[in-house]
């Protein structure tokens, strides 16, 4: 636990492993790009995972994994409307060949798809009222065509049984007990006779 720490502070230091976008307690909704670096020295693989904030063990579920560190700032790509509206946290866990790994993590993020975005800019213009009177426009009624879904008839199912195969089983069941029973009944016959 404590040299997983030490890494962690050597990279915030150095600057090679980080979740630049999104940040700690943003809020997000639908298809986010994360972006972020993961160019280190002695690079095995990496993994970009999500928990539920409140996670009280360890679970994580992946988001992408990678076998080359990705260059370019976007990482990857989450799709948010997978997942229910809640506070999540994010890891960017990358693996190096000595074994050990790397973890830069972004913490309570709120996902929000089902609640309508809230305006961000405090600074839009107020529309231009003037005192005029309106010319009343006359719209044309429009007809209206309502259409309703047909019903399609579902395929017979073959796996059916009738009356007349009920009846027809049980015919054919009773017509070899009925065998069986004189069958078994001529050999004790004959058993008993050969005394």
């Amino acid at each position: 636990m404590l040299k997983a720490f030490l890494i962690f502070l050597f990279t915030i230091q150095t600057g090679t492993i980080s979740i630049t976008s999104p940040q700690n307690g943003e809020t997000i909704r639908g298809q986010i790009e994360i972006q972020g670096v993961m160019g280190v020295p002695n690079f095995s693989s990496a993994e970009l995972a999500f928990s539920f904030a409140s996670n009280a063990g360890d679970t994580w579920f992946a988001i992408q994994t990678f076998s080359q560190p990705i260059q370019n700032s976007t990482i990857a790509v989450w799709d948010t409307t997978s997942i229910t509206d809640g506070d999540y946290n994010l890891r960017l866990r990358v693996y190096l060949q000595d074994g050990t790994f790397i973890d830069s993590i972004v913490t309570d993020l709120k996902i929000r798809n089902q609640e309508p975005p809230t305006p961000t800019s405090t600074n839009v213009p107020l529309p231009e009222f003037r005192n005029e009177t309106p010319t009343p426009r006359i719209i044309p009624p429009t007809e209206m065509i309502l259409s309703f879904p047909s019903s399609t008839p579902l395929p017979p199912n073959p796996a059916s049984i009738t009356t007349d195969s009920i009846y027809k089983v049980f015919g054919q069941s009773a017509l070899v007990v009925l065998i069986l029973f004189a069958f078994i009944s001529l050999i004790l016959r004959l058993r008993k006779n050969e005394r």
